[in-house]
């Protein structure tokens, strides 16, 4: 009996290594593989294709699973509004900003989401005045925000111009995931976390393909000028970004404790960063990485600060997003 519990502790174990691998690795290397995706892919197009594809994969597993609920009108509603906030204006705009700004920055900067989220569920969505504790880790974490943006390279000119674009479409997508990580909280959603995830990739995947249609993207798009690269970071998002990196999050969720998996909000931006250097050549100066350094601080503060004792009755997947990944993932 010794024997096969050992056996099986073991395999958890090589399961949890790998688990923890995927979400911290893969997810941070979305970013930089937004920025090769688009080099020749049109942009709104890109995104829309990607959760288009990797939504439709995981509404046909979640039907074709045992115990399969069919979704009603209600739940097709907030899949609606759920995932246009978080993916057609979250990850909408963080693909937008990756035209201004490096993968390395953007990451960071979406670091900043808890932020975002205690501020405007306070403000906004009646989730109480946050502490003394948490209110001195939002500070933290704004000055950190400040320090990387004032010392990002050639900071000033029309370069600089451009990049104030990018960072500012960065805080829309933080504000977009803020609002549908809260609304999608407490709204009725499918059962099925893979059911719901599904819905909500599909949805939207659709509002980003038509505003795709709508800023012309279809008409210019010639898929003979896209590269090999563009391609294959495509591909990568769609299959391991969102899908495997998915799947192991959602197996975590339910064999690891959950303080333990949201330290993937603090290990992403470093594994952005390393990549964006080491693959792109992307720099750094000392004064964003004691900026990122900061936040990240901030971010740990946000997070133990913050935390709530789990009610005997709560769902651990019901209480993040619905899309069962935590809001700070906007890649």
């Amino acid at each position: 009996m010794s024997t096969v519990r050992t056996a099986d502790e073991k395999q958890r174990l090589i399961f949890l290594i790998a688990a923890f691998a995927a979400v911290y690795i893969v997810w941070g290397s979305t970013y930089l593989a937004i920025k090769y995706a688009i080099e020749t892919l049109p942009t709104f197009l890109m995104a829309g294709f990607r959760f288009l594809v990797a939504g439709g994969i995981l509404y046909v597993s979640a039907r074709l699973s045992p115990g399969y609920e069919k979704p009603k009108a209600i739940h097709w509603r907030t899949a609606f509004i759920v995932g246009t906030l978080l993916l057609a204006v979250g990850n909408g705009a963080v693909v937008v900003a990756e035209h201004y700004i490096s993968s390395s920055m953007t990451a960071l900067l979406i670091a900043s989401n808890p932020f975002w989220m205690v501020t405007l569920g306070w403000l906004f969505m009646g989730r109480g005045k946050p502490n003394y504790k948490v209110t001195l880790s939002l500070l933290i974490g704004f000055v950190g925000v400040a320090m990387l943006i004032l010392g990002r390279p050639d900071n000033g000119g029309a370069s600089g111009e451009s990049q104030w674009f990018g960072i500012a479409m960065v805080v829309v997508a933080t504000i977009g995931w803020a609002f549908g990580s809260l609304y999608g909280a407490t709204a009725p959603t499918a059962k099925s976390n893979v059911l719901a995830a599904g819905m909500q990739m599909l949805a939207g995947g659709l509002v980003l393909t038509v505003v795709s249609a709508i800023t012309g993207e279809w008409q210019k798009f010639d898929y003979r000028a896209v590269s090999s690269t563009s391609w294959l970071a495509l591909a990568y998002l769609i299959f391991v970004g969102a899908l495997i990196a998915y799947t192991a999050y959602s197996w975590l969720m339910q064999n690891a404790s959950p303080s333990a998996v949201s330290t993937y909000a603090y290990v992403n931006p470093v594994v952005a960063v390393l990549l964006g250097w080491a693959i792109a050549g992307e720099s750094m100066t000392a004064q964003m990485l004691i900026g990122a350094a900061v936040i990240v601080v901030s971010v740990m503060l946000v997070t133990i600060n913050n935390r709530k004792p789990p009610r005997e009755d709560s769902d651990v997947h019901r209480s993040l997003t619905p899309t069962g990944k935590p809001a700070s993932e906007a890649a």
